[in-house]
C-alpha cells in the first residue's frame, strides 16, 4: 500500500487519484465527528470494493461476551464495544437504472478527498464513466454539526456530462449492521419499527443487553436545476427504510440531493420522544438549510481553532500534522457530557472497544485544561469519581478489600472489560495515572475544590489497592510489586517493574498529603470522607510504612533504575542492530520471542521520568535515556511525544523533532501500518505536548507558569495560546526571541528560562 498518498496542506487533508488499496485507510484518515457521533469517510453510494463501514453514537456499547479459550477467575465476563450504529448516510444512485459503484465503473479520474480542518467539512468530488458509459461528475459534501450536535448534513450532486439521463437517488436509513470485531456474531441491534412520513424516515432500535434506545433519522429533498423534484416514493423492509426521487437529467445540468440525518437516543431524551426530538431537529435544520447550517458549522470551528490552534512556519508537513492531531481531538471529545470519555480510536474504528483507557488521564487532561478551560477537565476527573464503587468492585473481584479499588484498563460504565489477562489484571499502572491527573489538575488549574469534593476519596481507593497489592521480600527488607505489566507491553508479568512501584509510593505519599490538607482547610469534608471511607491513623500509618520502603531496581553499574528486576539477563542487542526486515516486531515475530527480547514497545521508565521530572536531575534525564531509547522501538501510539519531549529538554532537538513528526503525522502516514483500523486519538494529545510541553518547555513551577523555548532547525517560527488560570497566555517562538501576549484583564507572572517576566492584558512582551 502507498503510505505517503495524503498530499501536504495547511488546513486540509487531500487525497488525489482513486486507489481501492487507500479505500480503507482513507476511511480513517478523514473520519469526521462532533463529539456526540461520529462517522467513518464511507461512501455514501454503493460500494462493492473492500470497506470498512462505520458510523458510531457516543456513549452507546454493547457488551460482547468474552472469547477465550480458558477461564481465570475475575476475568472480565464481556468486552465492550463501541457499535457500529445503524447507518443514515446511504444513498443509492442509479443512472439510466444502472447502479452507480466505483468499483464497477470502466474509468474514474479527478478523484479527489478533502478534509477541510479549519471548517468541519469533508467533500469528495470525481469524474466517471459509468458500466453503460454515462459520464458523470459528482461532487459530495458533509458534515456533523457543532451546533445541533445529533445531526449532520450531505449535499450529493451529479452532473450528466456526455448524454441526456434518468437519475434516481434512493437515500435510505440501514439498522442491520454488525460490527468486524464481533466475538461471537451476535446480533447487536433490535430494530421495533420503521417509519416514514412524506420526505421523512425513521428507524427506532435498541441495543441488545444494554437497552440503549436510538431513533436513526434523516429527511432528503432533490433539486434540479433551482427547482424542487416532487412525487417521491418510500419502501421498508425490517431494518431498512429508503426513499426514492426520479429525475430526468439534460446534459451538463446538475441534479442535488440534500440530506439531513443523524441520531436521538435515550441517554439524553425521554423513550417515548425520540422520535418527536428526531422531527425537532430536522425542522430546526431545514428551516436553516445545509449553506445557512454550513455557516455556523465554519464559525464553530473557527472558536475552537482560535484558542486550540498551534501555528507552524516553514514546515508544511509538520503544520498539516498538528492540526489534524488538534481536529480529530475536538471531533472526539468537546467536554459538554461527563458521562463520555476519550476513546483511543474515537469514532473512526472499532479497536479497543472500550471508552476509555489511562491515555485520558496521562495525555489528553493536559491538552483539554490548555485549550477549553477548567470545566472541561474537571468532567474527564468527575467520570473516575461516578466509577469509583465499580472500581472497588473490580478490585474485590481480585481479592482486594476494604474499599480498595482498582480501576479499569478499557471501560464503559467503570466495570473492567478488557479481555486479555496479562493487562486486565498486571498492568496496574492504570491506577497511578489517575491520582496523577488529580494531581496535575490541581497544578495547573489551581482548582483545589475537586479533591475534597471527589477526588480524595478517589486516592484513598487506590491507595488501599497500591497497600494491599505489595508484599514484604525478607530478602531485600523492602516491599515489592510481582507479576506486573508496566507500559511497556512487550514484558509481561514482570516483578518490580520500576514504573508501577514509583507510582505507587508517590501515590500513598500524594494522598497522605491531601488528607493533612482537607483536614486543615475542609474539616467538613474530612470528617465526611473519614466516616464514609472508614480510614484510620493506623492504616495510614501502614501506608506509609510501604510508601517508605518500597523497593526500586537499580544497577549501579548502568547508574539507572531497571525497568524490572530482570532487564539486564536480557541479549541487550539494540534496535539500530535489527534487520529492517524484522519491523515493526509486533507484525514480524512471535509472542514468545517479543516477551524475552530487550525491545520496548512505548516509554516506561522515561514515562516515569515525564511525570515526575522535578524528582531527578537533567543528568539523571540524560543517562537514563542514553540507556533505553536505544531499545525502544516505538510500536505503541503513546511513544514518540514522551521521548521528543523529553529530548526536547535534553537540548536534543534533532531528535526531538524527529519524534515530534513522528507522532504528528502516525496516521497521516502510517507509521505502524494500521490506520485503516482507525486512526490513534489518544496519543493526538502527546503530539500537542510535544510542542508545546517540549518545544515550548511549558512547565508549573512553584505553582507559575514556566517556558524554556526552543526551536527546531526546521521551523521559522512557532505559536499557541494556552489558557492558564482562566488567563490566556500567546506564545510565538522564533530562532532570535520568543513573544508573550496576555489576553485578559487581570495581570500575571511567568517565568521564562528561570527569570521573571510580568506579563500585563494586551502588551506583547518579547524576551
Amino acid at each position: 500500500m502507498n503510505q505517503d498518498y495524503i498530499k501536504p496542506d495547511k488546513w486540509c487533508i487531500i487525497e488525489e487519484g482513486f486507489d481501492s488499496d487507500n479505500v480503507k485507510s482513507s476511511e480513517s484518515i478523514f473520519s469526521i465527528g462532533n463529539g456526540a457521533m461520529g462517522q467513518r469517510a464511507n461512501f455514501e453510494e454503493t460500494y462493492t470494493g473492500k470497506t470498512f463501514q462505520g458510523s458510531y453514537i457516543a456513549g452507546v456499547y454493547y457488551p460482547d461476551k468474552t472469547r477465550v479459550g480458558w477461564w481465570k477467575n475475575g476475568y472480565p465476563e464481556y468486552f465492550a464495544k463501541v457499535l457500529n450504529a445503524p447507518n443514515w448516510i446511504g444513498i443509492k444512485v442509479f443512472v439510466d437504472g444502472v447502479e452507480f459503484d466505483l468499483a464497477k465503473s470502466k474509468k474514474v479520474s479527478g478523484f479527489r478527498r478533502e478534509l477541510n480542518m479549519k471548517e468541519g467539512v469533508y467533500t469528495r468530488s470525481f469524474h466517471a464513466v459509468t458500466s453503460n458509459n454515462i459520464e458523470i461528475e459528482v461532487v459530495v459534501k458533509r458534515f456533523l454539526s457543532l451546533d445541533i450536535d445529533e445531526v449532520g448534513a450531505i449535499s450529493y450532486t451529479i452532473k450528466v456530462l456526455n448524454t441526456d439521463a434518468a437519475i434516481i437517488f434512493e437515500p435510505y436509513l440501514d439498522s442491520g449492521i454488525t460490527n468486524e470485531d464481533s466475538n461471537w456474531d451476535d446480533k447487536f441491534w433490535n430494530t421495533t419499527n420503521v417509519s416514514s412520513e412524506n420526505n421523512r424516515a425513521f428507524i427506532e432500535a435498541h441495543t441488545m443487553k444494554t437497552e440503549f434506545k436510538t431513533c436513526t433519522f434523516m429527511q432528503a429533498l432533490v433539486s434540479y436545476e433551482g427547482k424542487e423534484v416532487s412525487g417521491v416514493s418510500a419502501e421498508k423492509t425490517d431494518t431498512i427504510v429508503s426513499l426514492k426521487f426520479e429525475q430526468n437529467v439534460k446534459a451538463d445540468e446538475s441534479i442535488t440531493l440534500t440530506k439531513f440525518g443523524g441520531y436521538t437516543v435515550a441517554r439524553n431524551h425521554p423513550n417515548d420522544d425520540l422520535v418527536k426530538v428526531a422531527n425537532i431537529r430536522l425542522s430546526e435544520v431545514s428551516e436553516l438549510g445545509f449553506k445557512d447550517l454550513l455557516k455556523k458549522q465554519i464559525a464553530a470551528w473557527a472558536a475552537i481553532w482560535e484558542m486550540s490552534d498551534i501555528v507552524i512556519k516553514g514546515d508544511i508537513k509538520a503544520q498539516q500534522g498538528i492540526r489534524f492531531n488538534i481536529f480529530q481531538l475536538n471531533q472526539t471529545y468537546l467536554g459538554t457530557d461527563s458521562r463520555l470519555n476519550i476513546g483511543p480510536k474515537g469514532f473512526t474504528g472499532e479497536k479497543y472497544g472500550g471508552s476509555t483507557y489511562w491515555d485520558t488521564e496521562a495525555y489528553c487532561i493536559p491538552f483539554y485544561m490548555a485549550t477549553k478551560d477548567d470545566k472541561v477537565a474537571r468532567k474527564l476527573l468527575k467520570y473516575r469519581y461516578n466509577h469509583l464503587e465499580k472500581a472497588i468492585e473490580n478490585a474485590k473481584k481480585l481479592g482486594f478489600s476494604n474499599g480498595a479499588a482498582l480501576y479499569p484498563m478499557v471501560t464503559m460504565n467503570g466495570e473492567e472489560c478488557h479481555n486479555e489477562w496479562e493487562i486486565t489484571f498486571e498492568e496496574i499502572h492504570r491506577n497511578g495515572a489517575i491520582a496523577f491527573a488529580i494531581h496535575n489538575y490541581f497544578r495547573y488549574t489551581g482548582d483545589y475544590s475537586y479533591i475534597p469534593e471527589m477526588g480524595l476519596e478517589v486516592l484513598i481507593g487506590i491507595s488501599r489497592f497500591w497497600h494491599q497489592r505489595v508484599n514484604l521480600s525478607k530478602a531485600k527488607n523492602k516491599y515489592v510489586m510481582l507479576g506486573v505489566t508496566g507500559p511497556n507491553e512487550y514484558e509481561n508479568n514482570v516483578n518490580n517493574n520500576w514504573y508501577t512501584n514509583y507510582l505507587a509510593k508517590w501515590c500513598i505519599n500524594y494522598t497522605l498529603t491531601q488528607l493533612e490538607k482537607v483536614k486543615n482547610g475542609y474539616p467538613d469534608d474530612y470528617h465526611r470522607i473519614v466516616g464514609k471511607t472508614k480510614l484510620t491513623d493506623r492504616e495510614c500509618g501502614k501506608w506509609k510504612k510501604v510508601a517508605t520502603k518500597m523497593y526500586l531496581p537499580y544497577s549501579k553499574e548502568h547508574g539507572v533504575f531497571l525497568q524490572q528486576d530482570g532487564f539486564l539477563d536480557k541479549d541487550l542487542v539494540k534496535v539500530s542492530e535489527l534487520p529492517k526486515s524484522d519491523r515493526p516486531i509486533n507484525q514480524k515475530w512471535s509472542w514468545d520471542r517479543i516477551l524475552r527480547s530487550p525491545y520496548i514497545k512505548q516509554a516506561d521508565v522515561l514515562q516515569g521520568f515525564y511525570f515526575f521530572e522535578e524528582d531527578f536531575s537533567t543528568e539523571d534525564l540524560e543517562r537514563h535515556f542514553d540507556f533505553y531509547e536505544p531499545f525502544t522501538v516505538h510500536e505503541s501510539s503513546l511513544s514518540p511525544c514522551v521521548h521528543s519531549i523529553q529530548a526536547a529538554k535534553l537540548g536534543r532537538m534533532e531528535q526531538a523533532y524527529n519524534f515530534y513528526l513522528r507522532t504528528s503525522r502516525l496516521d497521516l502516514d502510517d507509521y505502524n501500518k494500521e490506520v485503516e483500523e482507525g486512526l490513534h486519538i489518544t496519543s493526538m494529545a502527546g503530539t500537542w505536548m510535544s510542542i508545546v510541553e517540549g518545544f515550548g518547555g511549558m512547565r508549573i513551577v512553584n505553582d507559575k507558569l514556566s517556558f524554556k523555548p526552543q526551536i527546531p532547525n526546521q521551523w521559522k517560527t512557532y505559536s499557541f495560546k494556552v489558557n492558564f488560570r482562566n488567563r490566556i497566555i500567546k506564545v510565538k517562538v522564533t530562532a532570535e526571541n520568543t513573544t508573550f501576549q496576555l489576553i485578559g484583564t487581570e495581570e500575571v507572572s511567568i517565568r521564562v528560562n528561570g527569570k521573571k517576566v510580568s506579563l500585563y492584558p494586551d502588551e506583547l512582551i518579547t524576551v
